[in-house]
């Protein structure tokens, strides 16, 4: 696809990061199903051609009034609440500024000042929406339940991949202490110390700041001589990321803090049980003992024990995969999250204010 003519867009959703993110995700996701229903096009350096999209440059010379008047500017960063502020006041563009908050911590001053100049919010969880100033409209994200499927041989998947045949558990996303990483490895070296044919994956990539943390924990695989059972991959494209939970027999979203996470979602969409820690949104999503199991952040043993409990229980395992499944499409599918999204942008379209 193209680049669009902006003259014909009424939604722009910026993706001002070039970086892999979880935003960058959410846009990949979203895009391709509103365009269907809406007039809406990403800005950003770099996303895959299938998003429908406008060139940066275009936001300068495009007309002041969209196709319905004034149009909506979907901002997920403090950076594109600033960007859509500037082409308003400054630049003179009508717009409607939207903000999707899926912060799930007190906001700067800074932040505050930029989302009470929004007309509107929209929290990713309800627990974030606690954490805001003024109302918002709740929708949590969902997934595109036939990119992210069961596969039909699950060993299949792990050849294809060249990924060892027995048990295999990942932890997928940026490496860093942050995101429990560490807490990952040091419960995975428990674990597979006695079960060698099962294997795990750390599946992500660390920023400059979080290299010398990333070999940190390179050595102490090393050292416990674990390093053909716990096997670290480069990130991959999120068009490529469901083959490599497809291959998985159990997830760990092992996070000290998070926004949302959509993670634990993808997995459960491939069939896959999750063990999450009781951070961001992750009790909304994971139901314990039935899609997965909760442990408290940072607790190791917890996080040690509930994965030598799904490894030894290879029946139960696949029984919570079957409910994860199920889970997802009756409560989760994508398709639920851009139908609430473009309602909201109907009604800032819709509005004279």
């Amino acid at each position: 696809m193209g680049y669009l003519d902006p003259a014909g867009v009424d939604v722009l959703a910026p993706n001002l990061k070039r970086r892999l993110s979880g935003v960058t995700a959410t846009v990949v996701r979203l895009l391709p199903l509103q365009r269907d229903h809406i007039a809406i096009a990403a800005v950003a350096p770099a996303l895959p051609r299938h998003v429908p999209q406008i060139r940066l440059r275009a936001l300068l010379t495009m007309s002041r009034h969209g196709p319905s008047g004034a149009r909506v500017w979907h901002a997920r960063r403090n950076s594109e609440m600033l960007a859509g502020l500037f082409l308003k006041h400054v630049l003179r563009k009508r717009l409607k500024l939207l903000f999707t908050s899926a912060s799930q911590r007190r906001h700067t001053r800074y932040s505050k000042w930029l989302i009470a100049r929004m007309d509107r919010v929209i929290s990713t969880s309800q627990k974030t929406a606690t954490y805001l100033d003024r109302p918002s409209t709740v929708i949590l994200h969902g997934i595109d339940t036939r990119d992210f499927a069961p596969p039909a041989d699950r060993a299949a998947a792990k050849s294809a991949l060249g990924l060892p045949p027995g048990p295999i558990i990942g932890c997928f996303g940026r490496i860093r202490a942050q995101k429990g990483t560490g807490d990952f490895v040091d419960a995975m070296v428990r674990v597979l110390a006695d079960r060698p044919d099962a294997a795990a994956i750390v599946m992500g990539r660390a920023t400059e700041h979080h290299q010398a943390y990333e070999r940190s924990l390179r050595k102490k695989v090393l050292a416990a001589g674990l390093e053909d059972q716990i096997l670290f991959k480069p990130e991959v494209p999120v068009d490529q990321i469901a083959a490599w939970y497809q291959a998985l027999d159990l997830f760990i979203a092992p996070q000290r803090w998070e926004g949302f996470g959509l993670t634990p979602l993808e997995a459960m969409a491939c069939g896959v049980p999750v063990i999450a820690t009781r951070v961001g949104a992750f009790e909304e999503l994971v139901v314990d003992g039935s899609t997965g199991a909760l442990v408290p952040p940072k607790d190791v043993d917890a996080m040690a024990a509930a994965a030598a409990t799904y490894l030894d229980n290879p029946a139960e395992r696949m029984f919570q995969g079957e409910a994860a499944r199920r889970h997802i499409e009756d409560a989760f599918a994508i398709e639920r999250e851009v139908a609430a999204i473009n309602a909201v942008y109907r009604d800032l379209l819709e509005s004279r204010k």
